[in-house]
């Protein structure tokens, strides 16, 4: 159960998923087409989609890779956030347009797992969030060449690690896609 007052509400987050970010990712295809599922099934549901877009020197804003990928469109009046960190919530307006939303509960997917995921579902738990990472929804590129494990075992261990996380009042997990249940903890 979050530790935010009267956030009862459950928002699906997509981290990343631009056209620079995944080309070349573990199942690119794969995790982009389970996004799109859960982006269609909380839509149906009345759950939020927020959108969250990296900008830096090498993802510059307006490029052709800034873009998110043709597959996901955010819709009319779903928030994008514009970041600069790792972590969704730092120097963006992500944790005000959630309590806006009376959100506690986030489901997050995206790139890149060792990365902007990580950071976030760090960053959203230690702010009082609930946190279910989607499984089989987060890719990662292969920097294995500079000593990282490979994607695959990036993923897996992400995975592992995220669904035995704890802490007073907040409950954290993993849910494969076709699991995802959008309706908050009893």
């Amino acid at each position: 159960m979050t530790t935010l007052a009267d956030r009862d509400s459950t928002a699906l987050v997509v981290i990343d998923v631009q056209n620079q970010v995944v080309t070349g990712s573990h199942d690119r295809d794969g995790v982009v087409g389970r996004i799109a599922g859960l982006v269609e099934r909380a839509r149906g549901e009345g759950v939020p989609v927020v959108w969250v877009q990296h900008n830096s020197d090498e993802v510059q804003t307006g490029s052709e890779g800034w873009q998110i990928v043709p597959e996901l469109v955010p819709s009319e009046g779903e928030p994008v956030v514009q970041k600069r960190w790792g972590d969704s919530f730092e120097e963006t307006d992500l944790e005000d347009r959630l309590a806006r939303l009376r959100v506690g509960r986030l489901v997050v997917t995206g790139a890149q797992t060792d990365a902007c995921v990580r950071s976030t579902i760090h960053g959203a738990f230690t702010r009082g969030y609930d946190a279910t990472l989607v499984g089989d929804a987060h890719t990662t590129e292969d920097l294995s060449q500079w000593g990282a494990p490979k994607p695959a075992d990036v993923i897996a261990h992400t995975n592992l690690y995220w669904q035995y996380q704890t802490a007073p009042g907040r409950e954290a997990g993993v849910a494969e896609a076709a699991d995802v249940d959008f309706a908050p903890p009893a």
